[in-house]
């Protein structure tokens, strides 16, 4: 059967044994690796950080691996298949987003803070109402980025095994929950960061191979490939100038602003971005890691250019969008135009490994972030200790992964990237402005950390619900009714500056004064890491 014919009839593409038995035998190696690590996390650093053990480089393409999702693979490749030079923005934005962790906020907060976010905005504040908003906002970013990797997994799933929608796909996406939360209550952070180093390694040849053979069948002349894809699409040239997706209005171009201040602004406010720079014994391994990252993900997202305009000319966007996974069937798509069933077959395993990589450090983020600031910070201080805590941890691994299922379930069918962005806008809006004022405004105060993390959380979730991504569009979460009031996709160009202000307002109004002799330490820890725990 040919592959249109595939797609288009929701039958299965290529050979569904050898496609499921090469992802099988992922998941029982990196099982094995997560086992051999789970003896090892005899302290609670050990579960939460590794015991920073972790080189530059190391971390470095860990930190790719985190951030190299379903979204990059997945959704970028079918955006520039179906959109041209606006999907490739995606990737742009991203690039650019980690000279922000670089220049501003990796070697602070690697200083500042021992095992999660909160450790950073809660030090010379009020602990207990600072921590607990650093949490719930942390749970909030990690359930919404779960779920892109969940709708990632399930339209793979609907390609390979012919499934769309209902029960089937609903299965597939609790097998991929259940599997990463094994990852993260055996091995804890160790065991996951050699997860995602393994799976980074294994994406980055994946795509590297893809771009490979596809320039190879234009005798590696990049101006013909980026000719024929634009003969193939319904765009025409148009594919290949700016504002085939985003450029058709005013509102549309505003949108794009609004994502733009998303991608760039929001890598360096994850928080399980932010938790891996625990991760290494210093600051100077703490830039390394970012070095290495970046050049990891330039190398990959040139290979994603070609991939995502090799998919439009080979195998066309009708036959795209008509596949059961939709627009992330881009290269899964390819990958069997190019290579039959054992190239889809590897391709879809390594797809798989990036869902799963990333959930679980996902799912060891959120965990992390209750059991260290909720409970052995607010709840139970003074009984704290390393088994009761990461039993915790390990208990709300079960509750997040959970959610992560259902959400997943609700979101298939839905662009990845698209769905990253509002995670990663929900991140700008509630962590940057406190992490930046806390690090480098003396005057930054209890009152102005919630009234920051709060509102721009708030007003983030508020604008999302009214917006047409959730309602009001035939391609919205929702499509049977419409509540939809606020006109952008992505309201990060609304949320992250009233985040700045509300944060910069209470601080100014309110009567609670900074402590000086905590800001002065908090000075001495960001530019040495002494009294952190984390000092070299």
């Amino acid at each position: 059967m040919s592959l249109f014919l595939a797609a288009a009839s929701s039958a299965p593409v290529g050979d569904t044994t050898l496609s499921v038995s090469v992802f099988a035998v992922f998941v029982v190696l990196t099982l094995a690796v997560v086992y051999r690590m789970s003896s090892r996390n005899p302290t609670t650093s050990d579960y939460y950080t590794a015991g920073s053990a972790f080189t530059g480089a190391q971390n470095g393409v860990a930190l790719s691996g985190d951030f190299l999702s379903a979204a990059s693979f997945l959704g970028i490749s079918g955006a520039i298949a179906i959109h041209g030079y606006d999907g490739f923005l995606y990737s742009v934005g991203w690039m650019v987003a980690w000279l922000v962790a670089l220049l501003l906020i990796g070697e602070a907060l690697r200083n500042t803070g021992r095992f999660t976010v909160g450790d950073v905005m809660g030090y010379r504040m009020r602990q207990r109402p600072v921590r607990a908003a650093a949490a719930v906002s942390t749970l909030v970013i990690s359930l919404f980025y779960m779920l892109a990797q969940m709708a990632g997994a399930g339209g793979l799933v609907a390609l390979l095994l012919g499934v769309r929608g209902g029960v089937g796909e609903a299965m597939i996406i609790a097998v991929v929950g259940v599997v990463m939360v094994l990852y993260v209550l055996m091995g804890g952070m160790k065991g996951t960061t050699w997860v995602q180093i393994i799976k980074a390694a294994l994406l980055l040849l994946c795509v590297l191979l893809l771009a490979t053979f596809v320039l190879g069948r234009y005798g590696f002349d990049f101006s013909q490939l980026l000719s024929d894809a634009a003969q193939r699409s319904s765009l025409g040239a148009a594919l290949l100038d700016p504002g085939g997706w985003y450029g058709d209005s005013a509102t549309s171009e505003l949108d794009f602003v609004s994502l733009a201040l998303a991608l760039v602004l929001g890598i360096s406010s994850l928080p399980h971005v932010l938790m891996r720079f625990y991760t290494v014994p210093n600051a100077r391994e703490a830039r390394r890691s970012v070095v290495w990252c970046s050049w990891t993900m330039f190398v990959f997202y040139l290979a994603i250019l070609v991939v995502g305009f090799g998919a439009t000319a080979l195998v066309g966007p009708d036959a795209i969008m008509s596949a059961p996974g939709g627009v992330n069937s881009a290269a899964p798509l390819l990958a069997y135009k190019i290579g039959g069933t054992v190239l889809l077959g590897i391709v879809s395993a390594v797809a798989f490994a990036t869902i799963l990589a990333v959930v679980a450090g996902l799912t060891l983020t959120a965990s992390t972030s209750f059991a260290h600031d909720v409970y052995a910070n607010i709840i139970r201080p003074i009984h704290r200790g390393h088994r009761s805590e990461v039993q915790v941890a390990r208990v709300t691994a079960l509750l997040v992964g959970a959610l992560a299922i259902v959400g997943g379930v609700l979101a298939r069918g839905q662009n990845v990237a698209f769905l990253v962005s509002l995670a990663l806008a929900l991140a700008a809006s509630a962590n940057l402005s406190t992490i930046v004022y806390t690090l480098y405004w003396r005057r930054f105060n209890t009152a102005g950390a919630l009234a920051s993390i709060y509102s721009g959380l708030v007003s983030c979730l508020i604008l999302i619900i009214f917006s047409p991504t959730v309602s009001g569009t035939s391609t919205s979460i929702f499509r049977g009714f419409d509540i939809h009031w606020f006109p952008l996709s992505n309201p990060g160009i609304v949320s992250i500056p009233l985040s700045f202000l509300c944060g910069y307002v209470a601080t100014v109004f309110s009567k609670q004064p900074a402590d000086p002799g905590k800001q002065a330490e908090m000075e001495v820890r960001a530019m040495t890491g002494i009294g952190s725990g984390l000092a070299p």
